[in-house]
């Protein structure tokens, strides 16, 4: 029988719900995580190239390619690495990349026509939380005096954007502007971003049909940099703070350039970050090639999480290889195992800063969209009512 990509789209959440609730029934038998491997699909495209960027939360496609995952579905994937987001998107679209590892914005954006159009869905997300908005060491020390003290002296965390104020004015006085970097316009860090200053009586500016630069009636200047190149961006000026996710706050610390001033996980716990995103197109010719890249990517993120993260060391070692993110094992790790370093020597706990399995990460919840969406409206990217819902898979 032909899976059509309406039936693809409902098995595939169903298999994503299936692993999250033991003993669903799927397809007319009980699906378990040990039947998760059992059952090979016939499928229809074996020879696959997925394409990711160089962060911390690419991590299910690097387990899943290591220990075997993809081949035992059938699977033969190269996995490589792109420039950007909008490159990375694009050659999806192009049907270059097979699919990809994509902010959780990105299917959305060109779904609806917001930069590139094109159908786009996910029927997986990657990861939970992961970001962090990280300031120099210029505005750090400007901030710092005023900030709450805990008991042992140190700043309490998370520290909100009220507190950048006095930086801004202080730019403002001296004729500098005040910029910081994002990855995209439609990733989760743009509208985290914007959300934390916002709440802190800071305009972080507006999207509009006539100028899509974000920066209208803004205080501070929101720009897009690649996540790898944040830190470099850091040290060398061009921008006075960023979010972006991990490593690449951790990078600031251990290069003693700049402070993470909250993360996405004291912002919105659990908040969904990437996801796999896959051309309708490919889903319709390919749907059970579709369902076997989900199965491979839920053992993965189970592999990642399980008993306790005690994996997590095995996984570092993996991702700090240049082929995957290629910085320091250390700096990955901060995160990776439970911790979350502030300044040099404040290290807090934060066991769930990375969540690849639990509290149903892999599920692409509907209403996750449409906070997504609802970010697109407020910021001006969406200036008019659009249809969602009927396309199938998020």
């Amino acid at each position: 029988m032909k899976i059509t990509f309406a039936r693809a789209c409902r098995l595939a959440a169903a298999l994503v719900a299936a692993l999250l609730v033991p003993g669903l029934l799927f397809a007319g038998t009980i699906l378990t995580a040990g039947a998760l491997r059992a059952e090979m699909l016939d499928v229809e495209k074996s020879n696959l190239k997925l394409g990711f960027i160089k962060l911390t939360d690419m991590a299910p496609l690097a387990i899943a390619y290591e220990k075997g995952f993809f081949q035992d579905e059938g699977l033969f994937v190269k996995l490589e690495p792109q420039a950007d987001w909008k490159v990375l998107l694009d050659r999806v679209i192009d049907g270059e990349l097979d699919g990809a590892h994509m902010l959780a914005g990105q299917p959305l954006a060109a779904t609806i026509g917001f930069g590139t159009q094109a159908h786009v869905i996910t029927p997986l997300s990657m990861d939970l939380n992961g970001n962090g908005i990280t300031v120099s060491n210029e505005v750090w020390g400007i901030m710092k005096p005023s900030l709450p003290r805990r008991p042992d002296g140190r700043p309490e965390h998370p520290i909100k954007a009220d507190y950048l104020k006095a930086v801004i004015e202080k730019f403002r006085v001296e004729g500098r502007p005040f910029k910081m970097g994002m990855v995209s316009p439609v990733s989760t860090h743009n509208y985290e971003l914007r959300y934390w200053l916002a709440a802190g009586g800071v305009h972080p500016g507006y999207y509009g049909p006539s100028d899509i630069s974000g920066q209208i009636a803004a205080d501070v200047l929101l720009s897009v940099i690649p996540p790898p190149q944040m830190p470099v961006a850091l040290e060398a000026g061009t921008i006075s703070g960023y979010c972006v996710g991990a490593p690449w706050n951790q990078q600031a610390v251990f290069k003693s350039i700049g402070v993470p001033v909250i993360t996405d996980y004291e912002m919105w716990r659990n908040n969904p970050e990437k996801v796999f995103g896959l051309t309708a197109r490919f889903v319709e010719e390919n749907p059970n090639t579709t369902l076997a890249l989900i199965k491979a990517l839920i053992r993965a993120g189970m592999w990642l999480d399980a008993d306790g993260n005690a994996n997590r060391l095995e996984a570092v070692q993996i991702l700090s290889r240049p082929e995957y993110i290629g910085a320091e094992g250390k700096v990955i790790a901060k995160t990776m195992t439970g911790t979350f370093e502030y300044e040099q020597g404040d290290t807090r706990a934060i066991p769930d800063f990375n969540v690849f399995f639990r509290y149903f990460a892999t599920y692409p919840y509907y209403s996750d969209a449409v906070w997504y969406l609802t970010q697109m409206r407020r910021w001006g990217q969406i200036s008019e009512d659009k249809p969602f819902g009927q396309h199938g898979c998020w």
